[in-house]
């Protein structure tokens, strides 16, 4: 499973999605999405791990 973080125009992390679909919502919410960066393998697992599915898309 791939895990994407998400960042505005300034390079802060601003929500990290489960899908590109995910991102494609937070884009069409308005959100400043200006980056997409797909997580590693070993950060997606602590993704998995320590997150619920509702902070996905969660601000930090």
């Amino acid at each position: 499973m791939k895990f994407f973080c998400c960042f505005d125009q300034e390079g802060t992390l601003i929500a990290r999605c489960q899908t590109m679909a995910d991102v494609e919502v937070l884009k069409s919410l308005g959100r400043p999405v200006a980056k997409v960066v797909e997580m590693e393998p070993g950060e997606a697992v602590v993704c998995r791990v320590t997150d619920t599915p509702a902070s996905y898309n969660e601000d930090v």
